[in-house]
């Protein structure tokens, strides 16, 4: 074999392992990415299910207070 055909397959054997090696760090990242993803999911649902609650409970303290006023009232 000529000395270009040897540098040819050493220099293609490189690039697939580089190319492999890159694969295996995209995918890792990706993955790592989609568990952020789902944990800020989960926050934001949370976040939302305590803003209706937090609601809910101004509406109640507002109610409890006009009771309140009134039984002082009268």
């Amino acid at each position: 074999m000529s000395e270009a055909v040897i540098v040819a397959l050493i220099s293609f054997a490189a690039t697939l392992l580089a190319n492999f090696g890159g694969y295996r760090l995209i995918a890792y990242r990706v993955e790592r990415l989609e568990k952020t993803v789902e944990r800020h999911n989960g926050v934001v649902s949370r976040t939302a299910v305590l803003e209706e609650k937090i609601c809910v409970a101004g509406h109640r303290l507002s109610e409890l207070e006009n009771d309140i006023k009134r039984m002082s009232a009268q």
